[in-house]
């Protein structure tokens, strides 16, 4: 019997060790996670720009990207209904007042190149910074427009011999337009009455005809459907280079160059990896492939403007308040199909 007992004691110490043992060995394995080897991006770039710099970074790296391509309106209403479980790691593109409106999804991330970019192209917090700068222009067909007749304003495009002519998509639907209405309103009046009596002039003189998407504005003018049209500085020059009859000018008033903006999802599974990629895409390496080959302004101070293309700060600028635009966001669209319609 007391054999029994002693075997017994022995077989529960054995029993003990092993079940402290185990607990050590998961302890360790949660300590020490496979580390990921991919990092996911939503993004709303151009399928061009999206292969090069994805492509690079994976060979530099070792990291996949798997890539999820939408407009900039998708993606952020995607991040805010995954909230609770992230399904993404980073958001690449799309305007800084579009992002700043949904910056509670994101998290606070100071790139490697944080000192490189201008604190007017960057969130105070952190919460997402400028990849490229992206000024709004009037374009004009130049078959079409010559001399005297070509517009140097924003007021220029509420002259009655423009009317049927102007090319301008809904801001309801394009992100760019919303910017360049925002823009209008802070250039004759954003916290006066002011600003939407120069939005009801220019709506009127658009003669109903507003376009469903930004892609149709510098198309329609190179086509001759329209002889003006408001479109973002680098759909221009794209349409310029390509050999389009059409031309640019930076409006007297000053104009708006809300960056297209990248940010850190709050939560991203892959956080380490996003990163990375964050700070990749405004290394000094792919900045100066954006503007060399893509000839699209670079959002870091040390990169020189595209060829063909006047420095920013030879360009006048309207006072453009991000938080204004993303915080009033919803009645500026309301008011938009108000005086569309009519209603106002």
């Amino acid at each position: 019997m007391k054999k029994f007992k002693n075997v017994l004691k022995m077989f529960l110490a054995l029993s003990l060790l092993l079940v402290v043992a185990c607990g050590k060995e998961e302890d360790k394995t949660a300590e020490t996670p496979v580390k990921s080897n991919e990092v996911t991006v939503y993004s709303s770039h151009p399928s061009e720009l999206l292969t090069t710099v994805t492509n690079n970074f994976t060979e530099k790296t070792g990291i996949k990207v798997n890539v999820v391509g939408a407009g900039t309106g998708e993606i952020l209403k995607r991040v805010q209904a995954e909230s609770a479980n992230p399904l993404g790691d980073v958001v690449w593109g799309g305007g800084a007042e579009s992002l700043n409106a949904f910056k509670e999804y994101f998290a606070p991330y100071k790139t490697s190149s944080h000192d490189k970019i201008d604190p007017l192209f960057r969130d105070t917090e952190d919460k997402w910074f400028g990849f490229a700068l992206l000024p709004m222009v009037i374009i004009y067909n130049t078959d079409l427009v010559t001399g005297d007749d070509i517009p140097t304003s924003w007021a220029d495009i509420t002259d009655p011999k423009w009317k049927g002519k102007i090319a301008m998509a809904s801001p309801v639907k394009s992100g760019s337009s919303y910017t360049i209405t925002a823009t209008l309103l802070t250039a004759f009046g954003k916290d006066t009455e002011d600003g939407y009596d120069f939005i009801k002039k220019f709506v009127a003189n658009l003669d109903g005809k507003v376009l469903g998407s930004s892609s149709g504005v510098p198309k329609g003018v190179v086509d001759k459907e329209y002889s003006i049209g408001l479109t973002l500085e680098k759909n221009a020059i794209k349409y310029k280079n390509a050999g389009g009859h059409i031309d640019m000018i930076y409006p007297s008033e000053g104009t708006s160059a809300v960056p297209d903006a990248a940010a850190l999802i709050k939560g991203a599974v892959n956080e380490e990896n996003a990163k990375l990629f964050l700070d990749y895409i405004v290394s000094e390496e792919v900045q100066t492939t954006l503007a060399t080959d893509f000839k699209i302004r670079a959002v870091r101070s040390d990169i020189a403007a595209p060829e063909g293309l006047v420095d920013i700060s030879d360009i006048k600028l309207v006072d453009y308040d991000f938080g204004w635009a993303s915080d009033n966001k919803k009645e500026i669209i309301t008011r938009w199909k108000n005086i569309v319609s009519g209603k106002e």
